[in-house]
């Protein structure tokens, strides 16, 4: 039986086909029981993000996975396929720790993925799927994440824009979490946006776009509301953080409107950041008391500052799983030897206890102890290098010289010459 991760993500499919094969959160159990009493698949774990789905399980091939995966969510395989990828034991530990440890994320070292995957796992033990190999597995993948944090400077720089806009609204807001939050556009970059400050669990978030059906998917992937586009002059006092990214030719916050929010504010801070160019948002805006306006450089400044320290944490990181890597890997060997070791302890208990229910007659029969303990010593050892020898006596050609090396290396025997 072997480990597998299969499944697609950000990296391999636009996410018009990631909506497709996302799980609902209330389907999960039934997904997994449906998936483990398919046959091949023994234990399994699903995680399921607005970045990406995937299986983490145990059996004895990928197909039947990608199989079910593709009809559980009523497509056909060849609709999914180009999109999937399947990782076979070692890459599948060390894809799992990778994503974990946020090294696999839109959002290099974004720590709420580890929280996500820990709810997989929840659900998983919920639906009685973990078994023994995929509960040793996420242990270990709880200790490398925690390892890679605590240990590189993967989260502690900035190496994104959208990491960049939270990092600057922390530094007016000391808690994100009581601040209103406005996106106005809904391309990738207020994506990403989104997705950092949602991670700060803000009080109220709201999209504004000038194509209402695209914000809407944005505010569902993120617990935000929709707010139209005309209406964002009377919603602006509401708002604490802004930040906005969109096509448009000409500026969409002017110097007015911003002034009259302030007014309305009661002068209370408001950070806006334009990630537009060009600009979204009057630069003028930015000589006001109580606003805090960032542009694209700003941002960049703040990125590149971070971007040594963090490639510098990556590398440390990779050497952290791979080294992880190797001892789960040599756990699930060690694991796979434990029939042999218990049938081995059973065959050696059972000659000694032969021996020595042999030694308790002849005692009982008034023989001389010191020959019944020679005796014992001497029929003890032969049954014991019995099974040796008689392996040696079969090998013939190439294995002759396989054997007398296993034997060799069994009994320790090059060290006593």
């Amino acid at each position: 039986m072997q480990l597998y991760a299969l499944g697609l993500n950000h990296h391999t499919a636009p996410l018009a086909i990631r909506e497709r094969v996302a799980f609902r959160p209330d389907r999960l159990i039934d997904a997994l029981h449906d998936l483990t009493h398919s046959g091949p698949v023994r234990e399994a774990a699903i995680l399921s993000t607005c970045n990406r789905t995937e299986l983490y399980f145990a059996g004895d091939q990928a197909q039947a996975a990608a199989d079910w995966l593709a009809d559980f969510h009523r497509l056909r395989l060849s609709d999914v396929s180009p999109y999937l990828y399947a990782y076979p034991q070692r890459d599948a530990v060390r894809h799992v720790f990778r994503v974990a440890s946020g090294l696999d994320s839109m959002v290099l070292g974004e720590p709420q993925i580890l929280g996500q995957v820990k709810e997989a796992v929840r659900h998983a033990e919920e639906a009685g799927t973990l078994g023994t190999l995929l509960h040793k597995l996420f242990q270990n993948t709880f200790a490398v994440a925690k390892e890679v944090r605590s240990t590189t400077a993967i989260g502690a720089n900035v190496v994104s824009m959208a990491a960049a806009a939270v990092r600057l609204s922390e530094r007016i807001f000391d808690d994100l979490s009581q601040q209103r939050v406005l996106f106005i556009g809904a391309g990738e970059m207020v994506e990403l946006c989104a997705a950092h400050f949602a991670a700060m669990r803000p009080a109220r978030m709201a999209v504004a776009n000038r194509t209402e059906a695209r914000a809407q998917g944005l505010a569902l992937r993120h617990g935000a509301e929709v707010m139209r586009l005309d209406a964002i002059g009377d919603a602006l006092p509401e708002f604490d953080i802004v930040v906005s990214c969109t096509a448009a030719p000409l500026p969409i916050v002017g110097l007015g409107m911003v002034e009259r929010a302030v007014k309305a504010r009661r002068h209370k801070p408001m950070v806006m950041v334009d990630l537009a160019v060009p600009r979204d948002i009057e630069p003028e805006i930015a000589k006001l008391d109580d606003v805090f306006l960032y542009t694209v450089d700003d941002l960049s400044q703040i990125v590149d500052a971070g971007l040594e320290s963090r490639q510098q944490a990556v590398v440390e990181a990779e050497g952290i799983i791979d080294q992880r890597v190797d001892g789960f890997l040599h756990w699930m060997q060690t694991r796979e030897a434990v029939p042999t070791i218990r049938a081995l302890n059973g065959h050696v208990e059972a000659l000694r206890t032969a021996e020595l229910e042999r030694a308790r007659r002849a005692l009982a029969r008034g023989e001389d102890p010191e020959a019944v303990l020679e005796a014992l010593s001497r029929g003890l050892s032969r049954k014991l290098v019995h099974g040796p020898m008689h392996y040696l006596n079969r090998a013939e050609g190439e294995q002759q010289a396989d054997a007398s090396r296993i034997v060799r290396s069994m009994f320790n025997l090059d060290s006593h010459d």
